[in-house]
């Protein structure tokens, strides 16, 4: 993957930066509207009830946090993190629309160095953020380390589908339209080509459920979306 001499971290940040504006219009398009029911079963994975305190890894514009933040209630805590700074602006104005000031904030902050202290959390999630860290396997030890024992670590990303004919059309609409409608609607088709390069190197499903078990959580599984071209990949820490 070309990241135009910078490092993936450094692409990355500026990529979601430039799009952050658009970033929530585009995935509402990609997915013809799928993406928050997505989101409401990855809440409902990580087993979000009243009165929990969810982290929300690589929160971007902040969408799984406030699906997150209706579930927990006044009685619990979200805290989403991202370090994209226009990402998190347009989390912050999507806040201000709903009535869950009082229990969801926005930090800025590294995912390869969680600035929360071990067993902090009820639960983590990370939406479509994984492919992007720049170590896989770091990022998944900080999600770990910070969630309590018995607590559940859950991922919503895209995936690979297996399905003959259905998995050529969707690399044929990954790879041509969405860039096309990158540069149309976003005005940035270089972001939207990154989308498609760091999904075709992102693990497959299967093999993210075994490096999730590596990493130290238990009874790892994943459950497709939309034929696997979505999936949730999820993981206990041990008691």
């Amino acid at each position: 993957m070309d990241f135009a001499g910078k490092d993936k971290a450094s692409y990355v940040k500026e990529t979601f930066n430039a799009i952050a504006g658009r970033y929530d219009m585009m995935n509402s398009l990609m997915s013809l509207g799928m993406d928050k029911r997505w989101r409401r079963l990855a809440v409902q994975k990580v087993g979000a009830k009243p009165g929990m305190h969810i982290l929300d890894v690589c929160c971007g514009t902040g969408q799984l946090s406030l699906e997150l933040g209706r579930v927990v209630g006044l009685k619990g805590n979200v805290t989403g993190l991202d370090f994209s700074q226009k990402m998190l602006e347009v989390a912050e104005k999507s806040l201000l629309r709903t009535s869950n000031l009082g229990h969801i904030k926005f930090v800025q902050g590294n995912a390869m160095e969680l600035p929360f202290p071990d067993h902090s959390f009820d639960g983590v999630t990370v939406g479509w953020g994984l492919r992007n860290l720049p170590d896989l396997r770091q990022g998944l030890r900080e999600m770990v380390r910070t969630v309590k024992p018995g607590g559940k670590v859950v991922s919503l990303d895209m995936a690979r589908p297996s399905l003959i004919g259905f998995k050529q059309a969707y690399w044929l609409y990954f790879e041509k339209l969405v860039p096309l409608m990158g540069k149309v609607w976003a005005k940035k088709a270089s972001a939207y080509q990154y989308l498609h390069d760091s999904t075709r190197e992102f693990p497959a499903q299967e093999e993210l459920v075994r490096i999730f078990t590596e990493c130290g959580l238990q009874e790892a599984r994943f459950d497709n979306l939309a034929g696997g071209v979505v999936a949730i990949v999820s993981g206990a820490k041990s008691q």
